[in-house]
C-alpha cells in the first residue's frame, strides 16, 4: 500500500514518517526544493526527539521517501494523506484553508482510481465536505472518499504519541475507505489503541474540541496559582488534590505563564469562530483566549515588580525561549510577549534556550543571546525560568552564586526545587507558591 503524505512540516513528516515505520511505502511531498533536498540528506527541519534517527532508519530501508513531484506521488497513492498548514487567518481568527483547498485541486487533477484521501491537518467542522465538493468539481469521474484523522502530537513526544496513543480518530463515510484506514493503522490494533470510528463533521470537532479543553485546563490551575499567591497556599498541592480525582485527572495541571505553540492558540481562535458562525455559546473558550493573552503581559509585571523600583538598565538573564521544552517551536511562546515587555522598561535581556536559539534570533531583537547557562547569567542583577527545560532544574544556589550578581529568581514554571533555596540567600518567586525572600 502507497501512502503520499502532502506537507512536510511537524505533522506530515512525523506522520509520515512514522507510517513507514509500520511498514508501508511512505512519500513527504513538498512543493520546498530547499526543504526536500535536506530531507533526502538527513537534514530535519524541526528539532524533535527521536525522529532524525527514526527519518534515517526507513530512508535507508527504502521504505520511506522525500519528493517535490505532486502530480507523480498522488497518482501512485492508494491513500494521501493532506499535511498542510492551518494558521489562523489574519484579520479575523479564522483558520486559513487556503493551502487545504489548493491541495484539494491538485489532488482532483492527478487521482488514478480510487484512492483515500485524508485530512490531517486540522481544519473545522465542513472542510471534508468543502474538499469533496472541489474534488468532484475538478473531476467528476474520480473514484475517492474523503476521510478526517486528526492528528494529537505533543511536540516533544511526537513519535510515542504516534506509536502508542491514547486513541486515533476516523471520521469516513463508507465502508471501503474503513477498510482501507483500518489496514494502515493494523499495528495499533494489535496493541489494542482505542480507535474511533465516527463521521466527518463528528472527527473534525473532537480535535477542536479536545485542544480546548486542555486550553481551559491550563488557564484554570493559572488562575487558582493567583488565588494561592494571594491567600498564601501552594498550587502545587492544589493541583495533586484535584488531579487524584479521577474525574479530573493530573495532566495539564501545570501553572505557568500561559499556553502557547502551534495548536492551543489558534485552534481556540477557530473553535470560537465556527461557534459564532454557527450562533452558538461558547464562552468559556472566548474567556480562556482573552485571560492567556493577559496572562503572558501579567507574567512581564511579575518580574518588573520583583526587581523594584530601580528596574531601568537592570540586566535579565531569560532561560527558556521556546513555548515548551523538547521542541525549537517558537510560535506563540510567551516569550514573545514578556522580553519586548521588558525591554519597554529598559530591562536589558540575556537569553539561552538549548534548542531554539536559531528560531529565537528571527523573531526577538535587542536581545544578547548566550551559548551557554552560564554565559547567559554572569553578571545578571535577575534570572528568569520561561520553558522548564531538565537541565534547569538541577541548578543549585551555589552554581547561580558563581555567575550572578543579584539574587533574584524568578521561576516562572516552578521548575526549581524550593527547598534546596531555602537558606540560600536567594528571592526566589514562583506561580502560585509562597516566595521565598533572601535571608
Amino acid at each position: 500500500m502507497k501512502i503520499t503524505m502532502l506537507g512536510t512540516g511537524y505533522v506530515g513528516l512525523v506522520s509520515g514518517t512514522c507510517f513507514s515505520e509500520f511498514g508501508f511505502d511512505v512519500c513527504c511531498v513538498d512543493k520546498d526544493k530547499d526543504k526536500i533536498t535536506n530531507l533526502k540528506k538527513n537534514i530535519i527541519p524541526i528539532y524533535e526527539p527521536g525522529l532524525e534517527n527514526l527519518v534515517k532508519k526507513n530512508k535507508d530501508a527504502n521504505r520511506l521517501t522525500f519528493s517535490n513531484d505532486v502530480k507523480k506521488n498522488i497518482a501512485e497513492a492508494d491513500i494521501v494523506f493532506i499535511a498542510v498548514g492551518t494558521p489562523a487567518r489574519r484579520g479575523d481568527g479564522h483558520a486559513d484553508l487556503s493551502y487545504v483547498y489548493e491541495v484539494a485541486k491538485e489532488i482532483a487533477n492527478n487521482l488514478m482510481g480510487y484512492t483515500v484521501i485524508v485530512t490531517k491537518s486540522t481544519v473545522p467542522v465542513g472542510t471534508g465536505n468543502e474538499i469533496k465538493k472541489i474534488i468532484k468539481k475538478a473531476n467528476p469521474k474520480a473514484k475517492f472518499d474523503v476521510v478526517s484523522n486528526p492528528e494529537f502530537l505533543r511536540e516533544g513526544n511526537a513519535i510515542e504519541d504516534f506509536m502508542r496513543p491514547d486513541r486515533v480518530v476516523v471520521g469516513c463515510e463508507t465502508e471501503k475507505a474503513k477498510e482501507v484506514i483500518s489496514k494502515i493503522y493494523k499495528p495499533l490494533f494489535l496493541i489494542e489503541t482505542p480507535i474511533l470510528f465516527t463521521d466527518l463533521k463528528t472527527a473534525e470537532l473532537i480535535k477542536y474540541a479536545g485542544n480546548a479543553f486542555l486550553a481551559v485546563k491550563i488557564s484554570y490551575i493559572n488562575q487558582m496559582a493567583d488565588l494561592c499567591e494571594k491567600v498564601g497556599a501552594d498550587v502545587h498541592d492544589v493541583s495533586r488534590g484535584i488531579g487524584l480525582d479521577k474525574r479530573i485527572g493530573s495532566k495539564f495541571l501545570h501553572p505557568g505563564p500561559g499556553y502557547g505553540g502551534s495548536c492551543f492558540p489558534k485552534d481556540t481562535q477557530a473553535l470560537v469562530k465556527t461557534a459564532n458562525h454557527y450562533g452558538s455559546n461558547i464562552s468559556i473558550v472566548e474567556n480562556v483566549i482573552n485571560y492567556n493573552s493577559q496572562r503572558k503581559l501579567d507574567m512581564a509585571e511579575k518580574i518588573i515588580s520583583a526587581l523594584g523600583k530601580n528596574y531601568s538598565n537592570k540586566k535579565i538573564s531569560i532561560l527558556g525561549l521556546a513555548f515548551k521544552p523538547e521542541t525549537d517551536d517558537m510560535r506563540e511562546s510567551p516569550c514573545l510577549d514578556i522580553i519586548p515587555k521588558l525591554q519597554e522598561k529598559n530591562i536589558q535581556i540575556s537569553a539561552f534556550d538549548p534548542v531554539a536559539m536559531d528560531e529565537a534570533k528571527k523573531l526577538l531583537q535587542n536581545v544578547q543571546f548566550k551559548e551557554s547557562i552560564e554565559e547567559c547569567i554572569n553578571n545578571s542583577d535577575a534570572l528568569v525560568i520561561l520553558t522548564e527545560w531538565n537541565e534547569f532544574r538541577s541548578l543549585s544556589p551555589e552554581r547561580l552564586k558563581k555567575h550572578m550578581k543579584g539574587n533574584i529568581l524568578i521561576d516562572l514554571r516552578n521548575a526549581l526545587n524550593p527547598d534546596s533555596f531555602r537558606e540560600s540567600g536567594f528571592n526566589l518567586i514562583q506561580v502560585g507558591r509562597p516566595n521565598l525572600p533572601s535571608q
